[in-house]
């Protein structure tokens, strides 16, 4: 018995017949496969034309993929849980932040209250002197207007102006950036007070309120004239004293006025209320110097009575301090509990209100002049101080301008450096910050005619004051 597995169909086989059909076949055969296997090779050149993902984007696609699916399979209650967590967390950043601005300018206020109360004890030091560098004289910048000696100088409280007046009776505002005078208030002649607007004799004295809303400026002719920095225009005239005012001083915070004269009385104004306040009696002799700061009281220098005194305005009492062998010209406070004056005798001393003696003296503080054996010293005609710092600096006619060190404590004074000035250094003032020192420099002293620098440019100097490093030192206590 025989079986097959394979069973032949009828008719035609499957198998293409031998002849010419069947190599037309073959050929379009392989014209099809020619034109697949042409199709195949132009693939992989398109796969390597595209841009290869890195491995970062395919794991951050895969994690984004699995965060959808996982929403995709999460239940609503799910997802309120997870949308609530997101928004706990975000508001718990938003809570510590707040809470680290908060602690910030909490201890940003306590800082500076505690500040404010060192200050208010006279325990506030900046030490910054040790971090002074000598200026490059190319960068000191002399200011040039006024015909005769410059006596005195203010500088505003932001920095940008500097008055300074003359024996020539004129006034001149300056641009502190640009060294050009911005406003001249010109002299007049002697007896024209009833028409002029402005000083008739030579002027002493001027003094800016710590806010910049008014400026004091006194002269020979016993006026005190008030008036409007912005401007320069004149608001009014105070009058009172017997005899030439020779120093001004505006209560920081205030518009409290003390002028000082050569009638041996200090006088105190109201100038808001442009009135007379008070009289204070004590020197022996023409006052020379007068300095305040915050307190209700000032400190004067009584010339040729050799005596500081401190004026407690509220007690209506003084304190009699003595120290200098000569007549003490200059006065300046470096703190509400020290002070600093320069005397005729050549000497620097610096001061504590609680102490009537000196706490730290420097004698021939600029050298001295004369044959051998006749030497004489120059005399000190003027002090400045960096208020609140270990900084400051002493002028005479020696062509230096001397910048000191106050050592700790107050009780001893070190020279940092000299700047070359010549001619009499008739006022010096330091800037708020720090950055810059002021000079008024003159042919003569600015009291009298005892000698004459022919050689001196009458103007200011503006000398830049920079420190080592950008940094500057924290105000500390002093112990």
């Amino acid at each position: 018995m025989s079986s097959t597995f394979f069973i032949k169909k009828s008719g035609n086989s499957s198998f293409p017949k031998r002849g010419p059909n069947l190599a037309t076949s073959k050929r379009k055969s392989d014209e099809d496969l020619g034109s697949n296997s042409k199709g195949r090779a132009k693939k992989p050149n398109s796969r390597l034309n595209e841009e290869i993902s890195s491995d970062s984007e395919t794991e951050s696609t895969a994690a984004q993929h699995e965060r959808e699916e996982e929403e995709l399979d999460e239940t609503p209650q799910e997802k309120k849980l997870r949308l609530a967590k997101s928004y706990l967390d975000q508001l718990r950043e938003e809570e510590e932040k707040k809470a680290e601005q908060e602690s910030f300018e909490t201890e940003l206020v306590a800082g500076r209250l505690q500040d404010d109360l060192l200050e208010q004890k006279g325990k506030l030091q900046r030490c910054i002197a040790k971090d002074l560098l000598p200026p490059d004289t190319s960068e000191i910048r002399l200011l040039r207007g006024h015909k005769l000696p410059v006596t005195c100088l203010a500088i505003s409280p932001d920095e940008k102006y500097i008055f300074s007046a003359s024996k020539d009776c004129s006034i001149i505002k300056w641009d502190v950036e640009t060294g050009k005078k911005l406003h001249t208030i010109p002299g007049g002649r002697k007896g024209t007070e009833a028409r002029h607007v402005g000083h008739t004799t030579q002027v002493l004295c001027m003094a800016i309120s710590s806010d910049g809303k008014y400026l004091a400026t006194g002269d020979m002719n016993r006026s005190i004239i008030i008036w409007e920095p912005e401007t320069c225009k004149l608001l009014y005239k105070l009058k009172g004293h017997r005899g030439p005012v020779s120093a001004l001083s505006f209560r920081t915070g205030s518009h409290d006025l003390y002028s000082a004269s050569h009638d041996r009385s200090v006088k105190v104004w109201n100038v808001d209320e442009n009135a007379y306040v008070e009289t204070l009696f004590g020197h022996q002799d023409a006052i020379t110097g007068l300095d305040c700061l915050s307190r209700e009281r000032c400190v004067t220098a009584g010339g040729r009575d050799n005596t500081v005194r401190v004026w407690k305005i509220t007690e209506e009492s003084q304190l009699v301090f003595h120290g200098h062998g000569g007549s003490i010209d200059c006065i300046r406070l470096i703190n509400e509990e020290h002070m600093i004056t320069g005397s005729d005798d050549g000497s620097v001393s610096v001061w504590s209100v609680n102490k009537k003696k000196p706490l730290s003296t420097v004698k021939m503080a600029h050298g001295s002049f004369g044959a051998v054996g006749l030497e004489q010293p120059h005399w000190v005609a003027s002090v400045a101080a960096l208020q609140n710092s270990d900084t400051v600096a002493s002028g005479s006619h020696n062509s230096q301008i001397q910048v000191w060190a106050c050592g700790q404590g107050f009780r001893s004074l070190q020279p940092l450096f000299s700047v070359p000035v010549t001619g009499f250094i008739n006022g010096l003032e330091f800037s708020t910050s720090g950055n810059f020192l002021v000079a008024g420099v003159g042919q003569e002293h600015r009291l009298g005619r005892w000698w004459r620098q022919k050689e001196a440019k009458n103007g200011i100097y503006i000398i830049p004051l920079k420190r080592r490093g950008a940094q500057q030192e924290e105000p500390h206590a002093k112990k």
